[in-house]
């Protein structure tokens, strides 16, 4: 947009005419420090482990690491890294208001034969980069025996509308 090699119109006149400030148009951003990408790191590998700790429990390690670091950097490394702690939320067990309840339809059913019963719950690991299927009891197979993965296209696969449009490949299965 600026062009500071135009000899008819000055740096100072055209950040004018653009409405913006002459330091902003020579500012350049220095990017992140060596010990600011170090701690990084560490927050990182460590809330893989923890992932309960909050930006107070993540302080208290770092301190004991030896890192002279206090909580409003460890909060803006987790903000800018997107690390959100694990914690009960409140009231977590009550249904919601006008939320409808569906009855439980296999309450007087007996299972008696393999394939009579499906069930399924697709779980996302981030670790692994993987979905697991996991069938449960009554189809056939134990819990957790069937892996399935997402044709990898570079993005985490979460639940959203229309996911079951998708189309799904077995990674690997165990025998039923």
């Amino acid at each position: 947009m600026i062009e500071p090699t135009t000899p008819s119109l000055s740096v100072g006149k055209q950040c004018r005419l653009l409405s913006i400030s002459r330091s902003s148009f020579y500012y350049e951003a220095k990017g992140e420090s060596e010990l600011n990408l170090d701690l990084i790191r560490q927050i990182d590998e460590q809330f893989l482990e923890t992932p309960f700790y909050g930006v107070r429990q993540m302080t208290w390690h770092l301190r004991n690491e030896g890192h002279l670091v206090n909580e409003k950097r460890v909060r803006r490394h987790m903000r800018l890294m997107g690390l959100m702690p694990i914690y009960q939320k409140p009231n977590t067990s009550k249904a919601a208001k006008g939320h409808k309840v569906y009855p439980y339809l296999l309450r007087n059913l007996r299972v008696t034969r393999p394939n009579q019963v499906w069930c399924s719950d697709i779980t996302y690991l981030p670790p692994l980069g993987r979905l697991l299927c996991n069938r449960l009891p009554g189809s056939g197979c134990d819990v957790g025996s069937c892996t399935w993965s997402r044709l990898w296209t570079g993005t985490p696969a979460r639940c959203w509308p229309g996911a079951s449009q998708i189309r799904w490949r077995q990674s690997s299965v165990s025998r039923c």
